[in-house]
């Protein structure tokens, strides 16, 4: 097959495409002993570095900082993409000078754009119609998908390895599930102020952990900058509505001063393509962390708070769940009936974890689904919403029913035993902790907890996780896009 006869979007990825709706048609390599990864950026060559420790390491295409923006590949370098037998880039919205090369490439070698994973969170371009946002890593639970994918293709692959594949994909899996402990304990410290970014590179963290941004300037280094836009940011950050701007390390910003002068706003650089980090099985997390910690300072948060909820992440030592609402259950709703992972299927469910004495973050989160509800009309009719209580010691059956009633005679009070509930909890890899205000009344109590909203689809699976903040317009909109009719049949 000539690859460079068709077009990227038709059919010249429909084959590596296949190897991720189906497992099953995946190659094996010709040498088992030894055969080539070829990874184009580092976030990526990151996690594929974790799954092949003990193995062959994985080859970085984009090394030495150079920005994907501007890579276009040598002789050099097109040779040992030939040489290749599996290749893993982004998509051409990111590699755009790489695309003609794997046009071209000889129908050995495999070519997996993630882009095209059907599983992944993908979001459209903010900035070009028909584009998709390629910085899809930065949601850590997009990782967490593919993570498994890519274990089961090297699996297949290089069988003879399939223990060390599988052990590593633990370990990857288990630091994974670290960051995203650290963002359900440490989410508030992300309120702290408003930003506005220079390059549109966070929306898929936006989304996943609630941060708000202002305005953009572009959406990246290809796009021509429209004083409009320069305009917009400066009146942000001069007027003081914005206390911050996060711009990329690596990516030109020759319009700084010009934004800045005259404010006292704060400057992040931000690393979302690991330009500054060693390559390796660290530098996704070194990112990340990073990141999180740039974003934190230039909000002006609580740093204290914030190092507090990473070292309480790095303590847990709860068991790591593959999945998520994976396991069985046996709860009771707030009519008596009873409530299983079999129950729930049907229908979309939306999960909630929370408890009726909660004083703000669940009324608010209540309000703002249901209020999607009304926006989505006769559709919302696909969606059942859960409220799971852990706090099950004062939520009983006759307190969640009154509950119900208070809310939306939609929704579906759920309580239970405290080891069921803190199993169920656990499956969902929802986070809570009791908190005690007044030593002398140990009966008066809160409860710290995760607020995100949880989707699954009508078979039980996995689908989204929406964090709180988030608002009624974009939660019906993204519900919206998840919806397929197809899932309920």
């Amino acid at each position: 097959m000539n690859r460079s006869k068709t077009p990227w979007m038709g059919s010249i990825f429909r084959l590596a495409l296949t190897f991720w709706l189906w497992p099953g048609a995946l190659f094996a390599a010709d040498s088992p002993d030894l055969f080539r990864v070829v990874v184009s950026v580092k976030p990526i060559h990151s996690i594929v570095a974790g799954l092949m420790l003990g193995v062959e390491a994985p080859e970085l295409l984009i090394d030495d900082d150079r920005s994907p923006y501007d890579f276009s590949p040598s002789p050099v370098e097109r040779q040992g993409l030939e040489d290749a037998d599996l290749l893993f880039w982004v998509g051409p919205e990111l590699e755009t000078g790489l695309a003609e090369t794997v046009r071209e490439l000889p129908p050995r070698v495999e070519v997996i754009e993630l882009l095209s994973h059907q599983r992944l969170k993908v979001l459209p371009s903010r900035h070009t119609p028909g584009q998709r946002d390629p910085y899809f890593w930065l949601d850590n639970r997009n990782v967490m998908i593919i993570l498994d994918d890519m274990t089961r293709l090297l699996q297949h692959a290089d069988p003879k390895r399939t223990h060390l594949y599988e052990r590593n994909r633990k370990k990857v899996l288990a630091r994974l599930a670290r960051i995203d402990r650290e963002y359900e304990y440490g989410y508030r410290g992300m309120k702290a102020g408003l930003g506005v970014q220079y390059y549109d590179t966070l929306q898929y963290f936006e989304q996943a952990y609630a941060l708000k941004i202002l305005e953009r300037v572009t959406g990246s280094p290809r796009q021509p900058i429209a004083a409009a836009s320069l305009l917009k940011v400066r009146e942000r950050l001069v007027s003081g509505e914005a206390v911050c701007l996060l711009s990329e390390k690596g990516l030109p910003t020759e319009h700084l001063s010009l934004l800045t002068q005259g404010s006292r706003a704060n400057h992040g650089i931000l690393d979302s393509l690991g330009m500054g980090l060693a390559p390796g099985p660290d530098l996704y997390f070194d990112l990340m962390d990073h990141n999180t910690d740039e974003i934190k300072r230039c909000l002006n948060a609580d740093m204290h708070v914030a190092s507090a909820a990473r070292i309480k992440a790095e303590q847990d030592r709860s068991p790591v769940i593959d999945g998520i609402g994976g396991g069985q259950f046996l709860l009771r709703d707030h009519l008596g009936r009873l409530v299983t992972q079999e129950t729930m299927r049907g229908k979309y469910a939306i999960v909630y974890f929370g408890y009726t004495f909660c004083p703000d973050i669940c009324p608010t989160s209540m309000q703002v689904l249901f209020q999607a509800f009304d926006l989505m009309g006769d559709r919302a009719g696909a969606f059942q919403p859960y409220f799971i209580t852990i706090d099950p010691e004062r939520d009983t059956v006759a307190v969640m029913r009154d509950y119900v009633q208070y809310f939306d005679e939609r929704l579906i009070g759920v309580t239970g035993g405290r080891e069921m509930i803190d199993r169920v909890a656990g499956q969902f890899k929802a986070r809570f902790e009791k908190v005690v205000e007044d030593a002398d009344d140990p009966g008066t109590y809160l409860m710290d907890h995760s607020a995100s909203l949880y989707l699954l689809d009508p078979h039980g699976r996995f689908v989204s996780k929406f964090a709180h903040g988030i608002s009624a317009e974009e939660l019906a909109r993204r519900l919206m896009a998840l919806y397929r009719d197809e899932d309920l049949r």
